[in-house]
This record gives C-alpha cells, structure tokens and sequence, in this order.
C-alpha cells in the first residue's frame, strides 16, 4: 500500500483546492464558503451521503464500501479553520482577507481527506462504511467538541476514528506518531491580585498589586520546576500582566496575570491547578492583597488508544516507509482529543519538512505532503475494513 497512483494523477486538482482554500480563510464555526465548498466537492465525487451542520458548521460524508458484512464504520477527521493572523509568505494564493490565514495547515488536511473521499468514492474497496469528519472551531472554539455533543458517533456508527496533522521539522514523505498522550491538555487562568492603590512616591501606604503578581509569576514557575516529577511534563505560561493606567506616578490598585497551563497527565493536571491556586492566594495574602483566580478549562490531552496506534502505524509504513513511533509528546493542544475520548483512535503527524513554524505568517502547507496524507487516510479505511 505505497503512495497510491491516483493521488499523484489527482495532485494538480487537489492543489489547487487547497490553495483555493488557504486564499479564503475564515475562523473559528463562521465557515460559509469553507463549509459549503467542502459540501460542494463531496456531492460531487459522488458520496452516499452529505449532512451539514454537525456541531454547527461541520460537515459530514459517508461512503459505503463495497460490502457491508461486519457492519463497521471508520472516521477520518479533518479541521477547517483559519487563524487571525495576517500572512507574509507573499504567495500568489495567499489570504485575501486580511487578518485570516491558514497559518496551521487545515487547507492541506482539508484537501488531503477530500482527496480521499474522491478515491474512496471511486474504488469502494472496503467492507464497511467511511466516514469522513470535516470539522469547525479546532483553533480554540472546541469544534470537536461541539460535533461529538451533537451525536456523531451515534449518528454515524462510528467504531474508531483516526485525525493527521501536518507537522514542521519531521521530514517530507515521512510520519510521526507515538502510543498514549501525544498532544498535551491546555487550561487557561486569569489572576486578578486586587492590592490598594496609593502614591509611587509612598508605597508604605499602598499594597502594590505589581509587585504581589510579580512575586506570585515567579512562585508559579515552581509548580513545573520543584512540584511535579521530572517526567511528567508540565509546562506553565504567564503571558499577560496588566496594570494600571499608564501613568508614572499612581501604584494602581489592581493586576491582572493571565497565562495557560499544560500536561500530558490527567491526574497531574488537577494537581497543578490546586497548587496553582494555592501558590496565588498565599502569595498574595502574605503580601497583604489578595488573589482571585478565575479558572477557564480547555481541550483534553490528545491520547492514541494502543491497537489504533499500531494500525495506523503499520499503514504510514506502507505508504512512506519511515514512521517516527516515538515522537515525542507535543505540548500544544488539540481538539481532536474529544473524539478520541468518544472513541478509540489515533493521532498522526504527516512531514511538512523544513518550513516555518505553525501559526508564523510565513508559514506555508507543503503540497509535496498531499500525496502522502491523502494515501494514508484512504489506507486507513482499506486496512481497518479489508474486503472479505
């Protein structure tokens, strides 16, 4: 099962979707044209079925195989939204709307499963039923979620269900992917340290706010350093600090820190919320202030279920030949996670080679990887539903 002929006879179509895709980026569940050109596509190739509106915007296709005995259905899912960053790759076919991009490559995962869905629908050389995911909202509005919530394992008998990503640095024609958690749970926090404000020229009056959120950035950072094993990752951001009004002389009365916490254990990740919020409040409340913390959950870890793993494994192998097995963990988050929670699967990384980073404005989807994700994904629907 190498990289299937008909994909490279295919390429220059399934290019030009994407790229077509990549020049009209929206975000989040607002994918008008993304969404109805995907519907588009799909009817025509000829699918058994299109249902639209699946956790909002997300589309659906169902493809029966050419039998049907066991009765199962496998799921392929692809994202579809942009990011709200204005591209620099100055490329004929970059984003016409400004502010949007596809800076992560959901064009390429768009156009890599419909090539799929063309082949799938054309051979039907498979004893069960595909079912292919196109999926809103994964770039922070939990898309994935909101399909799963909205009955689509039930709905379409899904048994298993499998998800690829692009990934820069592995290399071109090659994979990546490893048993267990491969992408990290991501929550965000907001700490509100609520002092009182006073003159910069007599702080012993006031309980500055600054210095307390100062103190308790720093005491945060043994929550990865001093507080968790060494092996279980933990990765803690501050990436925001705000405070007062701009002016030099007034200790405001209030800051605000906002920042993400991320880990690959489900355990570890309750832990360090506890630890989280207690290092805020006794900080503060040493200080003489307070700390309020507002605590906002995000996607789950990203966990690949053992034979799932195996499986897709063994058909990267057979399209490219090198297969990274232990890649390691990624402490990015990905939504694909509910589905995975919903059903056993896995998670895989198609090379994208040596291009800028995702979410980069310079960053670019390699069309030299359609071939390679477009077969896996079909390869995935033949190996797990094998004609009798």
């Amino acid at each position: 099962m190498p990289v299937k002929n008909r994909f490279a006879e295919l390429l220059p179509e399934i290019i030009d979707w994407r790229r077509d895709f990549h020049a009209h980026p929206e975000l989040m569940f607002d994918l008008p044209r993304t969404a109805g050109r995907v519907a588009g596509l799909l009817r025509g190739f000829g699918v058994d079925e299109v249902v639209e509106g699946i956790g909002r915007t997300g589309v659906v296709a169902v493809i029966r195989g050419r039998t049907d005995s066991r009765g199962r259905a496998i799921g392929l899912r692809a994202d579809m939204d942009a990011l709200p960053i204005e591209e620099e790759t100055g490329l004929p076919h970059a984003s016409t709307t400004p502010g949007k991009m596809h800076a992560c490559g959901h064009d390429g995962h768009m156009a890599m499963l419909l090539g799929a869905a063309k082949y799938l629908a054309e051979t039907r050389a498979f004893d069960g039923t595909a079912v292919l995911v196109f999926q809103p909202a994964e770039e922070g509005g939990g898309g994935g979620d909101e399909m799963v919530r909205d009955g689509l394992m039930e709905r379409f008998g899904i048994d298993e269900i499998y998800g690829m990503h692009n990934w820069p640095g592995v290399p071109l024609g090659t994979f990546a992917i490893r048993e267990g958690a491969v992408m990290a749970a991501c929550d965000q926090f907001r700490i509100t340290v609520t002092g009182r404000g006073g003159h910069a020229a007599k702080p012993h009056q006031a309980v500055d706010p600054v210095l307390v959120a100062s103190q308790i950035v720093v005491a945060l950072q043994t929550v990865a350093s001093r507080l968790t094993d060494p092996l279980s990752p933990v990765v803690l951001s501050i990436c925001t600090l705000r405070a007062g009004t701009g002016a030099y002389n007034v200790i405001p009365q209030t800051a605000e820190l906002r920042g993400t916490l991320r880990t690959l254990d489900p355990d570890l990740r309750v832990a360090a919320e506890a630890q989280l919020r207690r290092i805020a409040t006794l900080t503060a409340e040493a200080a003489g202030a307070t700390a309020a913390l507002d605590w906002m959950p995000g996607y789950p870890a990203t966990v690949n279920a053992p034979e799932p793993t195996r499986a897709a494994i063994a058909v990267a192998q057979s399209v490219a030949g090198t297969v990274d097995t232990d890649f390691p963990p990624q402490m990015a988050a990905e939504d694909f996670s509910y589905m995975l929670n919903a059903r056993p699967g896995a998670y895989i990384f198609v090379g994208n080679g040596d291009s800028a980073i995702l979410h980069h404005p310079g960053y670019e989807f390699n069309d030299e990887a359609i071939c390679f994700g477009a077969s896996w994904y079909a390869g995935m629907i033949e190996a797990r539903m094998p004609l009798a």
